[in-house]
């Protein structure tokens, strides 16, 4: 019997896999609809609707400067003109002058503030990238270590290598198996979250400012996503096999947010460490997904240089390669740990 062809059957039979598996579409369902529905397409109508809301607040807002601000305005500036010095500073030298200065433009009103929510499919699908990754990575970690624990506290796995013997390769095929099935069903899922998106951008957005560059974009980020999945299910396959049980994984990934993130959080910015964010590993898979991400030094003196030559805390920067070094390296240790355990340790 191919070893690869019946772990990938057993794979998909699981009722874990299936029941995980109908979770991640039932979330990225309602997502789907959610957006539907905060969604709406500007036509005329809207756009003619939208016009008559900033016509109508403008007129509004400049009655009520005629009647109650500008008076108010005139009579702090006379008052401050009287008293002269500091207190003047800043007045026009003649106080009607405001009534000009002061009065609201009707370009400031603008239609585009008024128009209903719509979805456009360039701008906005970028800021789901994040659950949407997040949601599969998941999946992955829990679809791997429940695979292979279960094997392990079944003794399936005692089992299968009394007559294949062969540890490290057996385990090897086991990973393939499940990084191959995790691949297809991410291709899959990402297909189906794409055009379902496109669908609602279609009817309730906008889709004419894609362009070849910016698919060629949203192909790359589609392949982080798909690289932060494997590698989560990597993870999650070696600690549980490391382990010999699903609930090593579980009790990793616990440690991992709690400890990785709060504890470590805590103890760096009790410190005063330099970019105490750098060292939170939730800041790195961030900036593999969106390409880089700034981390700023709050308790250093700011840094002369930011817009209108505003003073900015120095700033350090974590790129996608940064982040891709330090999943690499992760992969390796672990996948290393388990293949080296299997082969030292007894199985039974």
């Amino acid at each position: 019997m191919n070893l690869a062809r019946a772990e990938w059957r057993r794979l998909f039979k699981r009722r874990v896999t299936r029941w995980l598996l109908l979770f991640v579409v039932g979330v990225l369902g309602l997502l789907v609809v959610n957006t539907w529905h905060s969604s709406h397409r500007v036509d005329e109508a809207a756009l003619r609707e939208a016009e008559e809301w900033a016509r109508a607040d403008y007129e509004n807002f400049r009655r009520e400067f005629e009647q109650v601000i500008l008076p108010e305005q005139i009579e702090e500036c006379e008052r401050a003109k009287r008293a002269g010095g500091a207190a003047a500073e800043g007045w026009p030298d003649d106080c009607q002058d405001l009534a000009v200065v002061m009065a609201p433009r009707p370009e400031d009103f603008s239609a585009q503030n008024y128009l209903p929510s719509t979805f456009d499919f360039r701008r906005d699908v970028p800021g789901l990238v994040q659950p949407f990754a997040w949601l599969l990575a998941m999946f992955a970690f829990l679809v791997a270590a429940s695979y292979v624990g279960a094997e392990w506290r079944s003794g399936g796995m005692t089992n299968l290598l009394l007559w294949r013997p062969r540890r490290v390769a057996v385990l090897s095929v086991k990973l393939g198996t499940l990084l191959t099935a995790l691949a297809v069903v991410g291709v899959a899922l990402s297909a189906l979250w794409t055009a379902a998106l496109w669908l609602v951008a279609t009817n309730r957005g906008v889709t004419d400012t894609m362009t070849s560059g910016a698919w060629q974009s949203f192909g790359l980020t589609g392949l982080r996503v798909l690289a932060l999945m494997l590698v989560a299910g990597t993870v999650g396959f070696a600690v549980a096999s490391l382990g010999r049980h699903t609930a090593a994984a579980l009790g990793t990934a616990i440690a991992a947010f709690a400890v990785g993130v709060g504890g470590v959080g805590a103890v760096v910015y009790s410190l005063d460490v330099r970019f105490p964010d750098r060292w939170l590993w939730p800041v790195y898979t961030q900036a593999w997904l969106e390409r880089s991400v700034k981390v700023y030094d709050y308790s250093a003196p700011c840094v002369v240089g930011g817009p209108f030559g505003a003073c900015q805390p120095p700033a350090f920067e974590i790129t996608w390669q940064m982040a891709g070094v330090g999943m690499a390296g992760l992969v390796v240790l672990v996948v290393g740990a388990a293949l080296w355990h299997i082969r030292s340790r007894d199985v039974t």
